[in-house]
């Protein structure tokens, strides 16, 4: 049993297993390290809004903050409001608040049991695991304990290269859509904002902004111009050859066979999201068997494709996006994006269509960068992380999708995994695949709190 750890990350992920630990009968007390990083602890970036226009895409009775009670988020919910149903898309911050709640009470058990629960509003700035303990190190303070876990959820986004410096310091190109957001303020000016990427948190920014800003116009582009697709409005019934399916997948791990497997299931249903639904408890299993050539052709041609079809729309917000193309407040693009810079009369995009063979430009009052998530630690500003690559004590995932690991989160080092340095949640992406979502990070904090309480 480990009864002295660390986690470091404040967000859900760090909160989920700072909550599972507290949750445990131990003989003896324990001392947790939660570093939050500053911010708001338990929310993080993915539950930090405030407005209710921003919705789960998850339904309400899957979203449970602990994986031996699935329906907590609805339970809590339906103590404001018994109208709430199990399949119902709710606003992201009341699971924000949900978070909160639970962790305070988390917190409130560790007193009365005599756990000794230390909350450290800061980053760690170095960290140096052995194979006996991980010695942390925070402004002047050294810390010693006996295990630790990255909870960082994703990276902070960086520029894209395409960008030019000028653009940047202008302030009319947002890297960090959320921090934009969080700042926005109703205004009546017909702004045109351009948007780059189609995928959920683009639809985010278009939705606040379109509220926030009702005279405002808003352009899209995305390597293929699709939104995300929408989820039915009532759950889908299991896809009943998913067994069949999943098997023959695991006997043939090529990602060109997967693909005629899915197709050939997909057209002999009646709702696709049947066989995508079905293969989520076993995502992770099937990205391990791939061999690496044929992740990276996953990655290359497939990912754009799988992610639209796995992460949905719940309807109110395809409608709302909807209403917008209709109204002529939204457009859509595809091609790629050639540059960005700053002209004199405003932000300019250059790109090239996937329709016609020339650079098209147009310009902007701002741009915001909404191109998912960043987990490539191999050219990170992220100190931490910057850290330990530089000094070998962990890898970056090949293909930019977090730190090498063991499927249970040991992170590897010269080709041996420590035993007492571990990831969960989206750090976790090259290993897992499957690893950023509520069912998945409360799995792994339920295991992880299992390895380091047994005796």
């Amino acid at each position: 049993m480990f009864r002295r750890v660390a986690i470091i990350g404040g967000g859900a992920a760090g909160a989920t297993l700072l909550s599972e630990l507290l949750e445990r009968s131990t003989p003896q007390p324990l001392h947790l390290d939660w570093y939050t990083g500053g911010g708001t602890p338990s929310r993080g970036m993915a539950y930090g809004t405030r407005s209710e226009r921003h919705l789960l895409n998850v339904r309400a009775a899957s979203m449970g903050m602990f994986a031996n009670r699935p329906n907590g988020f609805l339970e809590y919910m339906q103590k404001r409001n018994p109208d709430i149903a199990g399949t119902d898309f709710l606003p992201r911050c009341w699971y924000g608040e949900y978070l909160e709640a639970e962790t305070a009470n988390a917190l409130a058990r560790a007193k009365s049991n005599g756990h000794d629960v230390r909350i450290v509003p800061y980053a760690v700035d170095a960290m140096v695991p052995e194979n006996d303990g991980v010695t942390l190190f925070q402004g002047e303070s050294t810390t010693r304990v006996e295990a630790a876990v990255l909870a960082l959820g994703t990276l902070p986004p960086r520029p894209l290269p395409q960008v030019d410096d000028a653009l940047l310091a202008s302030g009319r190109y947002a890297t960090q859509p959320w921090s934009l957001l969080a700042d926005a303020k109703p205004d009546t000016q017909a702004y045109h904002v351009t948007v780059i990427g189609l995928g959920l948190t683009a639809v985010d920014v278009i939705i606040e902004l379109a509220a926030l800003w009702p005279h405002a116009r808003f352009t899209a582009l995305s390597r293929h111009g699709l939104l995300p697709e929408v989820h039915q409005a009532s759950a889908s019934l299991p896809y009943e050859d998913s067994e069949e399916l999943v098997e023959a997948m695991r006997d043939a791990p090529d990602i060109r066979t997967w693909m005629h497997l899915l197709r050939d299931a997909i057209a002999h249903t009646d709702d696709w999201r049947r066989v995508i639904d079905s293969l989520r408890p076993h995502t992770q299993q099937l990205w391990q068997l791939l061999p690496q050539a044929d992740r990276a052709r996953f990655l290359r041609h497939a990912r754009w494709a799988w992610e639209r079809s796995r992460h949905r729309l719940p309807q109110q917000v395809a409608q709302s996006i909807a209403a917008l193309e209709r109204e002529g407040r939204l457009q859509r693009l595809s091609g790629h994006l050639h540059r960005a810079t700053l002209g004199e009369s405003g932000p300019q995009l250059t790109y090239l269509s996937r329709h016609e063979s020339r650079e098209q430009t147009f310009t902007a009052d701002l741009i915001v960068q909404s191109t998912g998530l960043d987990n490539d630690i191999r050219s990170t500003q992220h100190t931490l992380l910057q850290q330990l690559v530089t000094n070998g004590h962990i890898r970056p995932d090949p293909f930019g999708l977090g730190i090498q690991a063991t499927p249970d989160g040991r992170l590897l080092h010269n080709g041996s995994a420590w035993p007492r340095l571990f990831a969960i949640g989206s750090m976790l992406r090259g290993t897992l695949w499957e690893s950023t979502a509520m069912p998945e990070v409360r799995q792994q904090a339920r295991h992880l709190a299992d390895r380091w309480l047994a005796g």
